[in-house]
């Protein structure tokens, strides 16, 4: 999931498109919300729109194709220029989401009626998403942190590889991947693999790196035709309307392979399928057309209160359900589980500490001479 908000690169690309960009983060972090809070409206919905909404999850996968793109488009092979270079990149990354983690994760671990001071060092450094066991503990969504933080470890790798040519990306991509399962299914026929790391294959797919890398490839091509100034779906009219609603149609014909309103069709290998190649095309095709033309929603997702809850919706992410969530719902419940109010949160927090100590670690964090 992306929750880089760089602004580097306006030069080149405009800031109020930059900034449709930061908004539609937003759209993909209440996607999110939905999702997780589904089961509490499935007897008041029409159940088309259940199917639908029951896919919601690909909120996550719009987060990783507009990962791909920032990080590919403000960074690309620079960090491999020295490794001081990539270090100094390396640390921005783990400033830019780390120190908000760590800070709900601690008050989660002090709270003696809900953390129960269980958490080690393995959920403080994200480690324990790769295992199938335990990647839901703690903050359950901070899963998709793990895969974004081995996204950004190989991000500059695969830009230097797609840039002398698209087979030496697709290589390393499959390599780790079935480096991945080869070291789960080794270390199962050991011991059995007790916790799960890399293993099994669904867990694989559903919530790693390597399983999701099609989502960022996507982004990470976008990023690389618009610094070459190559036509991207140029002769294509009405990309921005297209791409929108081949994402919802598309989480629509996901949701015909459920098996019930209880599971999700990427369960099944189609489901999986489409989420894997058909949405990314169409995230890119909506991306290009918030960057490329002037509509009424390139101005709505840059509007002042889009772009704020663009910039909150990584704090937005990391309260929407889990500790936080659970939290206030000690306090108060309303009839929309408590959303406007989780946004309020999330505003507070990231003006009061997420941008504040992101600044201030990235003066520390100085460029390299």
């Amino acid at each position: 999931m992306t929750f880089s908000n760089s602004h580097q690169g306006r030069s080149n690309l405009s800031s109020v498109r930059f900034d449709a960009l930061t908004g539609f983060r937003c759209l993909a972090a209440c996607m999110v919300f939905v999702y997780h809070n589904r089961k509490y409206w499935r007897n008041e919905l029409h159940p088309e729109f259940l199917r639908l909404i029951n896919e919601f999850n690909i909120g996550v996968s719009l987060f990783f194709v507009l990962s791909g793109f920032l990080i590919a488009y403000t960074y690309g092979e620079k960090p491999l220029q020295s490794g001081k270079e990539y270090c100094r990149y390396l640390l921005l990354r783990l400033a830019r989401i780390m120190p908000v983690y760590w800070l709900i994760l601690t008050c989660y671990y002090l709270d003696k009626s809900y953390g129960h001071r269980q958490f080690t060092w393995l959920t403080y450094s994200l480690v324990h998403a790769f295992s199938d066991k335990h990647n839901l503990d703690a903050i359950a969504q901070a899963w998709s942190l793990n895969v974004e933080m081995v996204f950004y470890f190989f991000a500059p790798l695969l830009c230097l590889l797609q840039r002398k040519h698209i087979m030496y990306v697709l290589g390393f991509l499959a390599a780790l991947f079935f480096i991945a399962w080869g070291t789960g299914v080794y270390w199962h026929s050991i011991n059995g693999n007790p916790q799960h790391y890399f293993y099994p294959l669904q867990f694989l797919l559903d919530a790693s790196f390597p399983g999701r890398s099609i989502e960022f490839l996507a982004g990470l091509l976008m990023a690389s035709a618009f610094k070459k100034k190559k036509a991207i779906l140029e002769s294509i009219r009405y990309k921005t309307w297209i791409g929108f609603a081949g994402i919802f149609i598309t989480a629509y014909c996901i949701g015909l392979f459920e098996a019930d309103v209880y599971h999700q069709g990427t369960d099944k290998v189609a489901g999986r399928l489409i989420e894997l190649l058909l949405l990314p095309v169409f995230v890119v095709t909506a991306l290009t057309g918030l960057i490329q033309e002037r509509t009424l929603l390139q101005r709505f997702f840059s509007s002042r209160v889009l772009v704020l809850l663009g910039n909150a919706s990584f704090a937005f992410y990391l309260v929407h359900i889990s500790y936080v969530s659970l939290k206030l719902r000690d306090y108060v419940l309303l009839p929309d589980r408590n959303f406007v109010l989780l946004w309020v949160i999330s505003i507070v927090l990231y003006f009061l500490f997420e941008k504040p100590v992101y600044n201030f670690l990235r003066k520390k964090i100085k460029p390299v001479n």
